[in-house]
């Protein structure tokens, strides 16, 4: 199969998407299944993993109702809250849902040390006891947080969603790159070739204003540890999915099929254990 790693849907509203700011009015709108399935189809994409865009058991509920609903809605990356008392009965609770695989903070948003608080590891620690996965959405900022995070939970699968978002607009990469590649050798460690169209010039980005960034993530994580992800719909801010796809795709061209074959696929099978 052919996996889209990371995407959105969401019913807008401009209290609980307030990151969806004035600048990105492309997107203030709903974005369900019925708007995406249609695009995958179009580009030969077999499915799809949903992950949240707000922090809330309704966005979680959400999701998962969308994923029993469409069959092409592979796995769901939800929101709780790792930091809470009850977490392992929450945990207990969630693991009812056969497509609810990890989930996510938006640890971009807190300081580095956030992920490090006593309360918050616990939670992570109990995500092992039940198979569940976690999406790390974080800045360049937080990469050395999240390096010790990953390192002292060595049995657990963590993904670095985005590249960690470095500021491809303006070609930083110097501090980001020595970061990412302290990662190197932790196979616990995914990363989504993802969000990057949005970290680039909007309206004059190049495909080659992407290849050194991808350069550095193929070099530190192989072919056996990256994955494909759109962002949609986010991604529509500076270009559409095709666009998007095609970046990638023809970045990957000259890699063997079955490198290919991972990186569009197969790692995100293994990885959410689809």
């Amino acid at each position: 199969m052919r996996i889209d790693a990371h995407q959105h849907f969401w019913k807008y509203n401009s209290v609980t998407h307030s990151w969806i700011g004035d600048t990105m009015s492309a997107i203030q709108k709903d974005f369900l299944p019925a708007d995406l399935q249609t695009i995958l189809q179009a580009n030969n994409i077999d499915g799809c993993i949903a992950v949240q865009a707000d922090q809330s058991k309704t966005e979680t509920d959400f999701l998962i109702e969308l994923s029993a609903k469409h069959k092409f809605i592979k796995a769901v990356v939800g929101w709780v809250d790792l930091k809470a008392g009850n977490i392992i009965e929450q945990l207990a609770e969630c693991k009812q849902f056969d497509k609810l695989k990890g989930f996510r903070h938006v640890l971009q948003a807190e300081e580095p040390g956030f992920m490090l608080q006593n309360d918050f590891l616990i939670g992570i620690k109990a995500l092992k006891e039940f198979d569940f996965t976690y999406d790390l959405l974080i800045y360049p900022g937080h990469l050395t947080a999240a390096l010790d995070l990953v390192k002292e939970n060595p049995d657990q699968l963590f993904v670095i969603d985005h590249i960690a978002k470095p500021n491809i607009k303006m070609q930083y990469m110097d501090e980001w790159k020595k970061k990412i590649e302290t990662f190197s050798k932790l196979d616990n460690v995914f990363c989504k070739i993802s969000g990057m169209i949005t970290e680039a010039d909007h309206t004059n980005w190049n495909e080659k204003d992407f290849n050194p960034y991808l350069d550095a993530v193929v070099k530190t994580f192989g072919t056996k540890r990256i994955m494909f992800g759109s962002d949609w719909p986010v991604c529509l801010v500076a270009a559409s999915y095709e666009q998007t796809l095609s970046v990638f795709s023809n970045y990957f061209s000259s890699f063997s099929l079955a490198e290919q074959e991972d990186i569009f696929g197969n790692n995100a099978i293994k990885f959410y254990h689809l």
